[in-house]
């Protein structure tokens, strides 16, 4: 009886990992279908996707600071560029902050990081009457967890484009 039992689990369990087999594969969209015309993985010049994909709409900042690293100054450097190339597109700065620290210090943060790169754009020639910026301190964060791995892609100012882009 025994025996006949332990044969009737494994027979439950083959069944189980045949049935969550069957189940875990992924469905994945068809790119080349996603950008008929455009060829896997381009984006329309002037569109959102390509800002981007091809700019790149974040810079990140270092603990408690509102400065911007080298990195971050490129990064709003081909921004503005992009942006004079558009000059129909108009966009609002994201603030943002990780966790840490009291709301009404993160939001205050976040409101310099904002500027900060507003201000850079500004001083590229971007005009001034077509960046808005907003802070939103930790209420917005981009990872989850408590961790160094985490509050680093918190701690960033992200450029929106909030009117005048492509659509394809």
């Amino acid at each position: 009886m025994l025996r006949k039992l332990s044969g009737v689990k494994i027979a439950i369990a083959l069944c189980c990992v045949l049935a969550l087999t069957a189940c875990s594969k992924k469905n994945t969209p068809n790119l080349e279908a996603t950008n008929a015309g455009l060829g896997s993985g381009v984006s329309a010049p002037g569109s959102e996707a390509d800002f981007a994909t091809n700019v790149g709409d974040r810079v990140y900042f270092v603990v408690d600071q509102a400065d911007l690293t080298t990195e971050a100054q490129e990064t709003l450097r081909k921004q503005a560029s992009w942006l004079q190339q558009y000059p129909g597109v108009s966009i609002q700065v994201e603030g943002h902050s990780d966790e840490r620290g009291t709301r009404e210090y993160n939001i205050a943060l976040s409101a310099r990081r904002a500027t900060a790169a507003r201000e850079f754009l500004i001083a590229q020639g971007v005009e001034a009457s077509r960046i808005s910026s907003i802070a939103y301190g930790k209420e917005r964060p981009a990872a989850l967890c408590d961790a160094e791995q985490c509050w680093s892609q918190n701690r960033r100012a992200v450029t929106v484009i909030t009117g005048g882009a492509r659509t394809s």
